[in-house]
């Protein structure tokens, strides 16, 4: 039987990974805002980044994309640079930290997404804002695989077309995720204990991807989009609800 740890695990991966093959995103921050509430940070990180890349390798199958590497290359850039930032910090976060960093992410970014319709499209800032908020990405990849969120906050506002921007963001997250993992592999912050959890994750997951790629195309996916962001924006509440307290105590 397994133990609570590993049943909290496998339900984060079911959840999150139906929400990754439905949406093409989100596959960390759905399942991070629920294991977050009984794993250790270190472990809902290591497992948020390969969840996040087999999840992304998943909906890749389905959903082609081209590499568009001119605007791609600034992102890509600007996340190397980010990720072992992220990387280094991780072994040294306190667990209610890293809900309060979870938590303001989830609350900033969701309900932004969710109005970006509404935001006026940014010019300024040239090739060097896109390295910057691919550095952004990738430091939050490093500390918990959260590699999307700014980069297709930005890319939002940017304006650029749909087709454009789904090819930046799934060739940026699964360049990020590997690199990210391969970081975590060399030092030391995969540890032995978790090895036998990466079958069991990659196992819940795939087939509630694929079953959410299915899914996806009987469905709006603005509708969607808009579901997924607003449930994410309460379990960003419900996180720093959970953190806030024992920060300030």
């Amino acid at each position: 039987m397994f133990s609570p740890d590993y049943l909290l695990l496998i339900v984060g991966a079911v959840i999150a990974g139906f929400v990754q093959g439905l949406s093409g995103f989100a596959f960390s921050m759905v399942a991070v805002s629920i294991w977050v509430w009984g794993l250790d940070p270190k472990l809902v990180s290591v497992m948020a980044v390969f969840g996040s890349l087999t999840g992304q390798l998943v909906a890749m199958v389905s959903v082609r994309r081209g590499l568009h590497l001119k605007v791609l290359g600034p992102y890509l850039a600007g996340g190397l640079v980010g990720i072992p930032i992220g990387v280094l910090l991780l072994p040294s976060l306190d667990p209610n930290v890293f809900k309060l960093i979870l938590g303001i992410v989830l609350v900033a970014w969701c309900p932004t997404m969710l109005f970006s319709r509404n935001l006026p499209q940014i010019r300024w800032g040239g090739r060097l804002a896109d390295a910057l908020s691919g550095m952004a990405g990738g430091f939050m990849g490093g500390l918990g695989g959260i590699t999307g969120a700014i980069p297709t906050l930005w890319t939002t506002l940017r304006g650029l077309e749909k087709d454009e921007q789904r090819a930046v963001i799934q060739n940026f997250n699964l360049a990020t995720l590997a690199v990210t993992f391969v970081a975590y592999l060399f030092t030391g912050v995969v540890s032995a204990e978790m090895w036998p959890m990466f079958p069991v994750v990659a196992l819940a997951l795939f087939l509630p991807a694929r079953f959410g790629v299915r899914v996806y195309a009987r469905m709006s996916q603005a509708r969607f989009r808009q579901i997924v962001l607003l449930l994410l924006s309460f379990s960003g509440v419900a996180v720093l609800c959970a953190a806030l307290p024992k920060l300030l105590a």
